[in-house]
């Protein structure tokens, strides 16, 4: 379903000239209500047509601003952004461009509430006045700034902070001492700081306290914290935390860190509340403490020393997971055979690089909410031997089971032009990734059935330019990824992205243009076609009749205006 709203932002959005058309009716946009014109924002900024002068027709209506990533952006963005009346966010984060001196049209600023100038490296301490002075901020994160501790101590005059990230910063005891004022902190990174045991001493005293990060700390204790919610300390060096038991914790990250007394911390942990679990690279052998997780729903063991014998503790907690990550364990098809039956909720399945073959299909197509499974870098082959009989089926054909699978990756298997035939009657998958220089030309040739295919990953394949000019595209697919096929030619790549205006194509002969599936940066794939294109649609614009385009005009600016103010109304299905 597609809103008469995007429709209309869409058509608002096309080109620099459409949005020539309507700038001048200044009076107009300054009646949009906010979450349109926080819209029309974002999409002007995914299509790269936003310039500064352009912000002021904005300024009486955007409440929300995010140029995270924009180099461009600099001190005369900032100049027009101080104008707007009811800015609550900001996002400035990776703006390289913005510095301590830049930020000065926002102080005194009353409804901002949201700042971010994550990884901004010119911010240092001279730019915390200009912040001080917001009398409202709720929300600031400076990581990976230049500001330093004394520049951090400053911070405590900022009475309404509920969430700070001071991540990457050189945050000492003293500093963080010295924010022992700010009594409605509820989320407080402090990764990669150095802080010790005794500064996390200090922790305690923030009453509200509920998500921490430590990552990348020399702390290895952390004191009783009654109400955090969610701990991250990956990375750390880890002895004793939360003794008492209190914290009703949900989310607990221990991602490539080193236990000193795994039983202690892991046993005395409240986890009756525990839905996340991250132990990732930390090479637990024992598993005794999954017992104790009576409600998780996304696991993470990869690179642990889990075998066969241990998933049965899984098994016994698997009622309501959702995601589980044995990659690089010791799991073996010997293992699925047993988790199996015990996981009806589970969607996402990670076995990359674990023994597994195709006797693991089986088991996972009696796991029947799947819907991401990663089986890269294992023994699959695509076939299964059936007893006495000589020959082979189909392995894959077991997963068609697997009514709501979305996702798949088969990348560094053994898995050949035949065995990917089954995939052709996946109605649901949308993402596939495909890795090994034993697939040619009819591999296209199935997989152009995938009704729903969005995503295509097929790399090192020997794939000709004859196979790649008659693939027949699903009409669903905006990617395919062919780094690696060295048969193809530039020429060949040129005339699909002609053919195929919608798909971007990434391959080492053409320019890889950025693929966000969250929107923040818009790439045409028009670009990989010739200059002639663009040139034959210059001449076609330029061979309208000016009383015929003036006539337009007219008609586009009175429809985009009356349907942007009251589409929200009226959603409509294209």
């Amino acid at each position: 379903m597609i809103s008469l709203v995007e429709l209309c932002i869409d058509a608002a959005c096309k080109t620099r000239e459409t949005v020539d058309k309507w700038r001048l009716q200044r009076r107009s946009l300054d009646c949009l209500p906010s979450p349109l014109a926080d819209a029309l924002l974002r999409r002007l900024i995914t299509r790269r047509l936003l310039h500064p002068s352009l912000l002021e027709i904005f300024k009486n209506s955007v409440e929300e601003v995010d140029l995270r990533g924009e180099n461009s952006v600099d001190a005369e963005w900032m100049a027009y952004l101080g104008a707007f009346r009811h800015l609550r966010y900001l996002n400035l984060s990776e703006c390289h461009r913005i510095n301590s001196s830049a930020l000065w049209p926002i102080s005194g600023m009353n409804s901002l509430k949201d700042l971010d100038l994550s990884r901004c490296s010119k911010f240092n301490d001279a730019g915390i006045n200009h912040i001080l002075s917001v009398p409202n901020l709720v929300k600031l994160r400076i990581s990976k700034t230049s500001v330093t501790a004394n520049g951090v101590k400053l911070l405590a005059s900022l009475k309404h902070l509920s969430l700070l990230d001071l991540g990457g910063l050189p945050v000492d005891d003293a500093s963080l001492a010295s924010l022992q004022v700010l009594k409605n902190l509820q989320h407080i990174e402090l990764w990669d700081s150095k802080i010790s045991n005794q500064g996390a001493a200090i922790l305690n005293t923030f009453p509200k306290l509920a998500h921490l990060n430590l990552d990348w700390t020399n702390v290895t204790k952390l004191p009783d914290l009654t109400s955090l919610e969610c701990l991250n300390m990956s990375n750390c060096t880890i002895d004793s935390i939360l003794k008492d038991g209190k914290a009703p914790l949900t989310k607990l990250i221990f991602s490539g860190s080193t236990f000193l007394n795994e039983a202690e911390t892991l046993s005395y942990a409240n986890t009756y509340f525990l839905s996340f679990l991250d132990l990732a690279h930390t090479g637990l052998d024992k598993f005794f403490f999954l017992s104790k997780l009576k409600v998780i729903e996304h696991l993470n063991l990869s690179s642990c020393m889990m075998d066969d014998d241990s998933v049965e503790m899984v098994a016994c907690i698997g009622g309501k997971l959702k995601s589980l990550n044995l990659s690089g364990t010791w799991v073996s098809s010997a293992g699925l055979g047993i988790l199996a039956g015990h996981v009806p909720n589970l969607e996402i399945l990670s076995l990359s690089q674990t023994s597994v073959d195709d006797t693991a299909l089986l088991y996972i197509s009696m796991m029947p909410s799947l819907k991401d499974v990663d089986l890269s870098n294992t023994n699959i082959k695509g076939f299964l031997h059936q007893g006495s009989s000589d020959l082979d089926s189909l392995s894959l054909t077991a997963l068609q089971n697997l009514k709501q699978l979305q996702r798949l990756n088969l990348e560094h298997t053994q898995v050949t032009d035949e065995a990917l035939f089954p995939l052709s009657s996946f109605q649901e998958l949308r993402y596939l990734s495909l890795k090994s220089p034993s697939l040619a030309d009819i591999s296209l040739h199935h997989l152009s059935s995938v009704p729903k295919l969005t995503k295509f990953r097929i790399c090192d394949a020997v794939l000709t330019n004859y196979a790649f000019d008659m693939f027949k595209a699903p009409g669903t697919l905006k990617l395919m990824d062919l780094r690696g096929c060295w048969l193809l030619t530039k020429e060949a790549i040129v005339s699909f992205c002609k053919n195929h205006p919608q798909i971007e194509v990434r391959h080492e002969l053409v320019t890889v243009l950025p693929f966000e599936e969250n929107g923040l940066h818009h790439s045409s794939p028009s670009r990989l076609t010739s200059k002639t294109m663009q040139a034959a649609r210059k001449k076609e614009q330029t061979s309208l009749s000016p009383n015929f385009i003036k006539g337009r005009n007219i008609v586009e600016m009175n429809y985009l205006h009356c349907s942007l103010c009251l589409c929200l109304l009226h959603p409509v299905v294209k």
